[in-house]
C-alpha cells in the first residue's frame, strides 16, 4: 500500500483547509495601478425621456439608456478610480456628490444612478452650450474628466445670433460629450402635473424659434416683417421642435470649442474605450486583496477532492486490475 500521506485525496483536503485558513490572515497588498477621476452629468431635461433605443427587444428612453451605459463604465473602471455625480437642466449642472471611490462605494453610486429621473429638474428649458460651459468649470474645481451625456437638443431653441461664447480654455479639461439618442425624429412624451404620462409634445405646444437678438438672415421677407415692430415677422415660426433627435452636429462643434471629445452613444461603440482615450489616466497607490483568490484555489482543491481524485483512483485501480489479471495467467 501506497503511504497514506501520499493519498491525493488527503493531499487536496490539507490544501484546501490551508488555503482556507490563509484567507483569514492573507495581507492586503500595496500596488500601484492606473486610475480615473470621473465627473459624470446627466441630462434630464424632456427630450431625454425620448425612446429611440431598444433593451430585451423593448423600447427604452434615453435617459434609462445613459443609466445603463454609466453603470457599465463604472462597473469597467480599473480600481481605484473615483466618480463625482450630476444632473443638469435649464442652463446649470447641478452637482449630487463629489468623486467617491467607483470601487469601495459602488453600491450607494448604483444607487444614486439608477434614482436618476426627469421628475428631479427644476426647470424646463434646455440651454445646452451653457449647462455644458458650466460643467467644464465644475469639473475643473474638482480636478476630475468631464462626461457631459445628452441629446444636445436647445429648448428654446438658439438665436440667429448663435450660443454663448465659451470663455475657459480649450482642452484644459478633458473627457467626453456623449451624444444621446437616434438619428431620425422621434415624438416626445408629455406628462401630467403628477407624472402621467398624457401622449406626446404637439406642434403647438413648444416655441420653434428664438425671437431674443437679432433677427435671422432674411426675415425682411417674411409676412408683416417691420424692422421695428415686427423684425421676425408677424407669424409664428414652424418647425421640428416638437420631435428629437441627438444634434451631433451641434455637440461636435461644442466639442470642438471646449476640447472635448465626442462620442455617440449606441450598441455597437465601447464608452469606455472613448473615455480612456479623451480621459486622463492617474497612476495611484491601490490594494490588492488576496482572499477571493485564496478561496478560489481552496474551493478547486475541495472540487478536486470529491470530483477528479475518486475518478483518477477508479482509473489506478481499474489498472491494477488488469495487470493482476494478465500476471495471474
Amino acid at each position: 500500500m501506497r503511504p497514506i500521506l501520499r493519498e491525493p485525496r488527503l493531499i487536496l483536503l490539507a490544501s484546501a483547509a490551508a488555503l482556507l485558513l490563509a484567507t483569514f490572515i492573507a495581507p492586503t497588498l500595496r500596488v500601484t495601478r492606473p486610475g480615473y477621476d470621473l465627473l459624470a452629468i446627466v441630462d434630464i431635461t424632456g427630450s431625454m425621456n425620448v425612446r429611440d433605443y431598444i433593451a430585451g427587444g423593448k423600447p427604452i428612453s434615453r435617459l434609462e439608456r445613459v443609466k445603463a451605459a454609466l453603470r457599465g463604465l463604472i462597473v469597467a473602471l480599473p480600481c481605484p478610480s473615483r466618480v463625482a455625480l450630476g444632473v443638469f437642466t435649464e442652463r446649470r449642472p447641478f452637482l449630487l456628490f463629489e468623486p467617491i471611490d467607483a470601487c469601495a462605494d459602488f453600491s450607494p453610486l448604483e444607487a444614486a444612478i439608477g434614482a436618476i429621473d426627469w421628475r428631479m429638474a427644476w426647470e424646463g428649458d434646455s440651454r445646452i452650450s451653457a449647462g455644458l460651459f458650466r460643467a467644464v468649470d465644475m469639473a475643473r474645481e474638482l480636478k476630475t474628466d468631464l462626461l457631459f451625456l445628452t441629446d444636445g437638443q436647445e429648448a428654446p431653441p438658439l438665436p440667429a445670433s448663435g450660443g454663448s461664447a465659451f470663455e475657459g480654455k480649450a482642452g484644459e479639461t478633458r473627457g467626453l460629450i456623449v451624444g444621446v439618442g437616434g438619428y431620425e425624429l422621434s415624438p416626445i412624451p408629455k406628462f401630467d402635473d403628477r407624472g402621467r404620462e398624457v401622449g406626446f409634445v404637439a406642434i403647438d405646444e413648444v416655441p420653434h424659434e428664438s425671437r431674443f437678438g437679432l433677427p435671422p438672415k432674411g426675415a425682411e421677407e417674411r409676412e408683416g416683417f417691420n424692422a421695428r415692430n415686427a423684425p421676425f415677422g408677424a407669424t409664428a415660426a414652424v418647425g421640428v421642435e416638437h420631435l428629437s433627435s441627438v444634434k451631433e452636429e451641434y455637440l461636435r462643434t461644442l466639442s470642438e470649442k471646449t476640447g472635448l471629445g465626442y462620442f455617440h452613444l449606441d450598441d455597437k461603440a465601447s464608452l469606455l474605450d472613448a473615455y480612456r482615450a479623451a480621459g486622463s489616466e492617474h497612476a495611484r497607490d491601490g490594494a490588492l486583496d488576496l482572499r477571493p483568490y485564496l478561496g478560489v484555489f481552496s474551493a478547486a482543491c475541495l472540487f478536486a477532492a470529491f470530483s477528479i481524485s475518486p475518478l483518477l483512483e477508479r482509473i489506478a485501480d481499474k489498472r491494477r486490475s488488469t495487470r493482476f489479471a494478465w500476471k495471474q495467467q
